[in-house]
């Protein structure tokens, strides 16, 4: 049986992005080009500086691109009213950062259901919803709690289930790891791979961590404005390959430069 071409709900085209400062133009992108497909797991990485923050930014609708076209499904995302901007990214992206912004005065399930009350959705059925997206990271027993007082690892299992509960199409993880001990990061990816296999997510993660990158249907790399991004799996299990020789060459060359002190 030959598998379906999966549906391509992302294209970005010819994108630049630049800032001024004083009299100087920094340009930030440089005639981005890439696409997603539907229910793909993406990985966005490249050096600290190279552009990942911004690509995001333009993704959900945050900062328009000084040129190029944003699509969704075929629809011009900075085309969009205002208001019909702000119902996309209520309901179609559920992002999850590294550092989560609780509001302090409400319990796990008040914070995960808050994105619904933007919505419309009654308190009896945004905290019914909320319930049902703790359940799906494993949470329910902390619903009580207040987020400040759970540990990292539990703090970001919260953050997928304030993702998750308005049931996007997309979930985008700007490096939800980073501050994470190995354990607390590889069941946070594990967390993700079940959002694309049983739910159908679409998966965007932004990481440094080149451990994850065999997870990727698809890479895209960053570095100094520009993209390259690869959807071979043969491709992408040479790049992880590559990147994870390079990091123990490094790891050795510190080694015994230290032996040699």
């Amino acid at each position: 049986m030959i598998n379906p071409t999966p549906k391509l709900i992302i294209d970005i085209t010819g994108v630049n992005q630049s800032f001024a400062i004083g009299d100087e133009k920094i340009d930030v992108l440089k005639d981005i080009n890439f696409n997603v497909c539907q229910n793909t797991f993406n990985i966005i990485y490249g050096p600290s500086g190279s552009g990942k923050s911004t690509i995001l930014n333009v993704l959900t609708g945050l900062q328009k691109p000084s040129t190029g076209k944003v699509m969704f499904d075929g629809k011009n995302l900075y085309e969009f009213k205002p208001d019909d901007l702000a119902r996309f990214r209520a309901n179609q992206i559920g992002i999850v950062y590294q550092q989560n912004f609780w509001v302090k005065s409400l319990n796990v399930i008040e914070n995960v259901a808050m994105p619904l009350f933007f919505s419309g959705y009654s308190r009896l059925d945004a905290n019914k919803l909320a319930f049902e997206a703790l359940g799906k990271v494993g949470m329910t027993g902390f619903a009580k709690k207040h987020p400040s007082l759970l540990s990292g690892g539990e703090q970001q299992r919260v953050a997928m289930a304030r993702a998750l509960v308005n049931n996007p199409l997309f979930v985008i993880a700007d490096e939800p790891t980073g501050s994470l001990d190995s354990s607390n990061g590889d069941m946070i990816m594990a967390l993700l791979q079940k959002c694309q296999t049983e739910q159908g997510r679409t998966i965007i993660l932004v990481s440094h961590n080149m451990e994850y990158i065999p997870l990727a249907d698809h890479l895209l790399r960053i570095e100094d404005g520009h993209m390259i991004q690869t959807t071979d799996a043969v491709d992408i299990g040479a790049t992880a390959d590559r990147l994870l020789k390079s990091m123990k060459d490094r790891v050795d060359r510190f080694v015994r430069a230290k032996h040699h002190e």
